[in-house]
């Protein structure tokens, strides 16, 4: 009875875990406020079908013009009436992707500068050859959940606004008047000797003449 039981739970498990790893996912898993951060969606298969389309919604606050292309794909945007991004749709140009297969899709995006709920979610829609959806929206715990990731409060150092480097006027190296110091004083010391040697030849020339006379 026990090894039964033992079997179920390892079957149980392993089913779970099967299942878990098929989700479509986004990473980073935790992330700061202000960054500017490079997503990674992995989208792997769980049918016996190919996927041929991935459309991820990016959250609220996540700013997103920049994406990497891949081979065999191409990809469009959805605009928000501001002409921000809200969504992202790759589809396959090649048969796209087989089962026991996956793929990466990367993209940086700009993150919010508040914490607000803590969490980014990430709702994604898989679109298989038979034009089936699998939408991956759903609460955590569920079976089709939305990928999250954890977002935190950047720290005072930290700097990942590209508008606050724009506007950092950096500060005059010290170095430039060091140089200019250095270079003042070379001249001078350089100078001196031949001041010296002149004085000296005037004096023998004074001196010669008084000989003479």
């Amino acid at each position: 009875m026990k090894k039964l039981t033992t079997a179920l739970l390892l079957t149980a498990a392993l089913t779970w875990t099967t299942a878990a790893s098929a989700h479509v996912t986004v990473w980073p898993k935790e992330t700061t406020t202000g960054a500017y951060e490079k997503y990674t969606v992995r989208v792997p298969v769980e049918k016996d079908l190919n996927t041929t389309k991935v459309r991820v919604e990016f959250p609220t606050g996540v700013k997103v013009s920049t994406v990497q292309p891949m081979a065999g794909w191409d990809y469009a945007y959805e605009t928000n009436p501001d002409g921000t991004n809200k969504a992202i749709t790759w589809t396959a140009t090649a048969g796209g992707l087989k089962k026991g297969e996956f793929a990466e899709f990367n993209f940086i995006g700009a993150n919010p500068k508040e914490v607000g709920s803590g969490k980014l979610a990430w709702k994604a829609y898989q679109t298989y050859a038979d034009n089936s959806v699998v939408e991956w929206t759903g609460e955590e715990g569920s079976k089709t959940p939305a990928s999250v990731t954890t977002i935190k409060a950047a720290s005072g150092t930290e700097t990942g606004n590209h508008d606050d480097e724009k506007t950092t006027t950096p500060a005059t190296p010290a170095a430039d008047n060091s140089t200019q110091t250095s270079d003042t004083t070379s001249t001078t010391s350089n100078t001196v000797p031949y001041i010296l040697s002149g004085a000296a030849l005037l004096l023998a020339l004074i001196s010669l003449f008084r000989k003479r006379a």
